[in-house]
C-alpha cells in the first residue's frame, strides 16, 4: 500500500508515544506516575454524567444542524460574555467535534497550498498538523523565556514574508502553560489584521487561566471580531473523551464553516451536545471553578517540588496544567531525560521535540492534571533519580 506524502510526513506524538511505553510497563506490574498527557483526572462533571443517564432511554438521536444545536449556540454565546467578557452573537457559534473539528474547519476554510502559517515554537503540534494538512506552509517562530514562550506582535511583524497568509496562537499555551497578556495578544491580532492576514486563537485552557489585573480573563472575540477563536468542552470543564468544542468565526465565515462541516462529519455527538447544555447550569459552574482551584493547588505542589529537587523552571506557568522544564543541567538530553525518568523512576513525561525545534532537546513537559497523591509522588521519584545521575 502506498501512502501519501503527507501521511509520511507526520512524525509521531511523543506524548502518547510515552504513554505507550507506559502502558507496557504498567502491563508487566510496575506502577507509573503519567504526567504525559493533559487529561484532568476529574472526569465530566457530575450533572453532565446524569443528564447523559437520563437521555440515554432509547430515544432516536437524529443529527443535530451542522453548526451545532441552536440552545448550545446560545449557552456557549452567553457564557463567552459572562466567564470571558466578549459579547458575541449566537450565530456566530460553531460546535464542534471537539477542538480538533474546529482547527480542521478553520484550516479548511483558510489555507490554500504554499500558504505560509506562523505558528510558535513551541507549540502543540496537532494544532500545526492542519495546517500542513491543506498544504500550508508552517513556519516556527522561536520564542524565549523573555517572551514566556509566546509570539508577539514585533516577532510576527519581523517574520511576516509576502508568503504569510495567517499566525496560529494559543494562550495558554500548551506545552508551557503560559499566556499572552491581553493588551499584547489584541496588538498582536492587529498587526496580523493591518496586513490583511487571519488569526486563529487557541483559548481552550482560557477557563483555567488565573485572573490578570483587571480581572477575570478575556476573549480576544471581545476585540477582534475578524479573529477565529476556539474553545473547547475538556478543558475547563473536564470532559476530554466526549468530544465537544466550539469555534467563534466572524460573520462571513459562518455558511462557508457550515458547508465544511456538513461535509466533513455532518454535526457534532448529538447526546454530548444535549447533555452539554448542563455545563452552564450553577452546579456546573462551581464545580468548574472549584477544579480550577484545584488545579492551582497542584500547581504550587509541582513548582515547590521542582525547585526543590533542582530542576529549573524559567518561566512560571498562569493557565492551562503544564509546567515546561529545563533538564539542561542533567546532562541528559530532553528525550534521553524522559526515558530515563519512565524506565528508572517510573514516572512519564513528554520531551520537548514534541513542540519544535528549539529546545527541542532541552525542555520537558510535565502535566500537572494527575492528583495531588501522584504529583508528590512523582516529584520524589524524579529527586531519588537525580540524585543517582
Amino acid at each position: 500500500m502506498k501512502f501519501s506524502r503527507r501521511a509520511d510526513a507526520v512524525t509521531p506524538f511523543y506524548a502518547m508515544e510515552f504513554g505507550k511505553h507506559a502502558a507496557a510497563l504498567e502491563a508487566r506490574g510496575v506502577h507509573v506516575v503519567k504526567l504525559n498527557i493533559g487529561e484532568p483526572d476529574f472526569g465530566a462533571p457530575p450533572a453532565f454524567l446524569r443528564e447523559v443517564r437520563r437521555i440515554s432511554d432509547g430515544r432516536p438521536m437524529a443529527y443535530t444542524g451542522a453548526l451545532g444545536l441552536d440552545a448550545l449556540r446560545t449557552a456557549i454565546a452567553e457564557f463567552t460574555a459572562t466567564k470571558f467578557r466578549a459579547e458575541i452573537a449566537p450565530e456566530r457559534v460553531v460546535v464542534t467535534t471537539g477542538a480538533s473539528a474546529a482547527l480542521l474547519l478553520s484550516c479548511a476554510a483558510l489555507i490554500d497550498p504554499s500558504d505560509e502559517v506562523l505558528v510558535a515554537d513551541p507549540s502543540y503540534p496537532c494544532n500545526r498538523r492542519f495546517a500542513e494538512s491543506f498544504g500550508g506552509r508552517v513556519r516556527l517562530i522561536e520564542t524565549t523565556p523573555q517572551t514566556r514562550f509566546q509570539l508577539d506582535a514585533a516577532a510576527v511583524a519581523d517574520g511576516w514574508s509576502e508568503r504569510t497568509r495567517g499566525v496560529m496562537v494559543a494562550t495558554p499555551s500548551n506545552p508551557t502553560g503560559t499566556s499572552l497578556a491581553y493588551d499584547e495578544l489584541r496588538e498582536l491580532c492587529s498587526t496580523v489584521a493591518d496586513r490583511d492576514g487571519w488569526r486563529i486563537v487557541d483559548e481552550i485552557y482560557l477557563g483555567l487561566a488565573d485572573d490578570g489585573p483587571d480581572g477575570a480573563p478575556r476573549s480576544i472575540a471581545a476585540d477582534d471580531p475578524g479573529a477565529i477563536v476556539i474553545n473547547s468542552f475538556s478543558k475547563y470543564f473536564g470532559m476530554t473523551g466526549w468530544r465537544l468544542g466550539w469555534a467563534v468565526v466572524p460573520e462571513e465565515m459562518i455558511p462557508v464553516a457550515e458547508r465544511l462541516a456538513q461535509n466533513y462529519y455532518i454535526c457534532p455527538p448529538t447526546p454530548s451536545q444535549m447533555a452539554a447544555l448542563t455545563c452552564f447550569e450553577p452546579e456546573t459552574l462551581a464545580v468548574a471553578e472549584e477544579r480550577r482551584a484545584q488545579l492551582r493547588r497542584r500547581r504550587e505542589l509541582v513548582l515547590d517540588g521542582l525547585d526543590r529537587i533542582g530542576l529549573n523552571v524559567p518561566v512560571r506557568p498562569d493557565g492551562a496544567f503544564y509546567v515546561y522544564v529545563d533538564v539542561t543541567e542533567t546532562g541528559l538530553t530532553s528525550t534521553e531525560f524522559c526515558e530515563t525518568a519512565l524506565e528508572q523512576a517510573h514516572v512519564a513525561l513528554t520531551p520537548g521535540k514534541d513542540f519544535g525545534d528549539a529546545g527541542a532537546e532541552r525542555f520537558v513537559r510535565l502535566s500537572y492534571a494527575a492528583s495531588e497523591t501522584d504529583l508528590a509522588l512523582a516529584i520524589d521519584r524524579l529527586g531519588a533519580l537525580l540524585n543517582r545521575l
